[in-house]
């Protein structure tokens, strides 16, 4: 499975007054890294909603573990990678490392969504595109 990696330096802002990461701040890190991923298969937003029928891939679970503390000033390593991929939903695995060790390990399924024929106004799910599945898998495409 491909993955992809992000850095980050903690902020101030990230910090709750026990000068560790707010926790709700890990979630939208992880939030931006699952579009990354999508972006380091080759799918950058932008182009999935002017070149296909995508309108996002809402979130329908998440959860996480957290083994250690991150601080002020730490500089940390997020690897996101789809762990298992269906036919119109997926679950990602994002792993962030202080130091070298696992600090924080969430879990999220997402769904592969476009509009709906009966209701334009309306979401409904998708099947994920074959060469989006392949990319996400690691695997080479032509093109």
């Amino acid at each position: 499975m491909l993955v992809a990696r992000r850095e980050r330096t903690i902020e101030w802002g990230d910090c709750d007054p026990a000068k560790i990461v707010y926790n709700p701040r890990f979630f939208d890190w992880f939030d931006n890294c699952t579009g990354g991923l999508l972006e380091a298969a080759g799918f950058a937003k932008r182009w999935l909603l002017e070149n296909t029928d995508f309108t996002g891939i809402p979130l329908v679970e998440s959860r996480a573990r957290f083994l250690k503390p991150s601080r002020y000033g730490d500089r940390v390593v997020i690897e996101t990678q789809a762990t298992d991929i269906r036919r119109s939903s997926f679950d990602i695995r994002h792993q962030l490392f202080n130091g070298g060790e696992l600090s924080v390990e969430a879990f999220e399924t997402r769904v592969w969504t476009g509009r709906d024929p009966k209701n334009p106004d309306r979401l409904k799910s998708a099947a994920i595109p074959d060469e989006i599945v392949a990319r996400l898998k690691g695997e080479k495409t032509p093109g």
